[in-house]
């Protein structure tokens, strides 16, 4: 009786079992993964005239959705925040709410929410001016030896940055210069350095300094004055 009923119209059975598979497989295939994603945040149409001061250094955690294939971490290796700033035009803050256009993704996956939702990006007009060039040294002339003449060229250098970081930076130093073999003159070709990172060189850094030293004068020991007879003692009566 049950072989009967397994066997009876045994090929029709196996065709509905095989497009039953077929249409497992074709579901499971479609099915839409959700993932997080971990994305840097990038800028185009930066304006020429401003200095991004603070914002788009930490990435910022994307919801995707898309099928499995879509969503391997190789597939989404080049997924990134890009802010487009060619409205940005004017020095402070200015925030960005990130909304699906924001989003560079692989095709077939799909934006649902972003964390932190808002990038807020703060602008400086963009400065320039030169400073001077001071001399950092190492470790000074021989002993009997003093620094009788220094010279840096070019003394002063171009800098450009934040306007309200350029307004505060007072001059560049140079990397030491040890005297300690000089005897007389010698010229170093040392690199200079700024202390406010935002703040760059828009001229080479490196300059030339020569320096001469010379014998330090002898200094004159005062003279002991000469004893003289001593008095003849008073004879008494």
């Amino acid at each position: 009786m049950i072989r009967r009923v397994l066997f009876t119209n045994i090929g029709w059975k196996a065709l509905a079992i095989g497009l039953a598979v077929l249409l497992w497989f074709i579901m499971v295939r479609d099915l839409d993964l959700i993932t997080t994603r971990s994305a840097p945040v990038l800028l185009k149409n930066m304006p020429r005239d401003l200095f991004l001061v603070a914002g788009a250094s930490d990435p910022v955690q994307l919801e995707l959705v898309g099928p499995p294939k879509a969503v391997t971490a190789s597939s989404l290796a080049e997924t990134a925040v890009l802010l487009d700033l060619r409205n940005v035009d004017r020095a402070g803050d200015h925030t960005f709410t990130l909304s699906a256009g924001d989003i560079v993704l692989p095709r077939g996956v799909s934006f649902r929410s972003a964390t932190p939702s808002q990038v807020r990006l703060r602008f400086d007009r963009l400065a320039e001016k030169d400073v001077p060039v001071r001399l950092q040294i190492s470790a000074g002339p021989p002993d009997g030896y003093r620094v009788k003449r220094q010279e840096i060229t070019p003394d002063r250098l171009r800098v450009l940055g934040p306007a309200s970081r350029v307004k505060e930076l007072a001059f560049a130093v140079t990397d030491d210069v040890d005297l300690s073999a000089v005897v007389s003159q010698a010229a170093f070709s040392v690199n200079t350095f700024l202390a406010d990172p935002q703040v760059r060189l828009s001229s080479p850094a490196a300059v030339k300094v020569t320096v001469e030293v010379e014998r330090q004068p002898q200094t004159a020991q005062p003279r002991t004055p000469a004893a003289g007879p001593a008095p003849a003692r008073k004879q008494g009566n």
